[in-house]
């Protein structure tokens, strides 16, 4: 398959693509931006019990 015949393949096939509306588009990102800070709140929670545990119980 050569590179042009790649590319009209493609431009056919994202004309079959149904794109979320502006307002789907900013609540998905609002969504995915809320639940990575809950995440990262969650691993950031978790390190800090299992390093005091170290500090504590393993090292000294």
């Amino acid at each position: 398959m050569s590179l042009i015949t790649y590319f009209k393949e493609t431009k056919i096939e994202m004309k079959h693509v149904t794109w979320p509306s502006m307002r789907q588009a900013i609540i998905y990102t609002l969504a995915v931006i809320i639940v990575s800070i809950l995440v990262a709140a969650l691993l950031g929670l978790f390190d800090y019990i299992f390093s005091e545990y170290i500090i504590k119980n393993v090292i000294q």
